[in-house]
């Protein structure tokens, strides 16, 4: 399975990019955000609006609370899990 990085600087247009890609081919959104994957973690992070996560499927999103940890490990398994 192939997979497309989109990476960039915070609100640089990169999930306007994946969703116009998704648009035209069948994908789904791997958040690489650090801060994303912890719920309630929507202001300073260009989090994703609501109808834009409606839009495609997104993952690694919204899985954790702020008070557990989430290692770099966890995420390469939770990332392969998806591609």
């Amino acid at each position: 399975m192939r997979a497309l990085m989109i990476l960039g600087p915070t609100a640089s247009g990169k999930t306007a990019l994946a969703l116009d890609i998704a648009r035209r081919v069948p994908v789904e959104i791997i958040s690489v955000d650090s801060a994303l994957v912890y719920r309630g973690m929507d202001i300073g992070t260009a989090k994703p609006s609501a109808d834009e996560l409606a839009q495609v499927p997104h993952h690694l999103i919204d899985i954790r609370e702020p008070s557990e940890s989430y290692s770099a490990a966890e995420f390469s398994a939770d990332a392969w899990q998806l591609i």
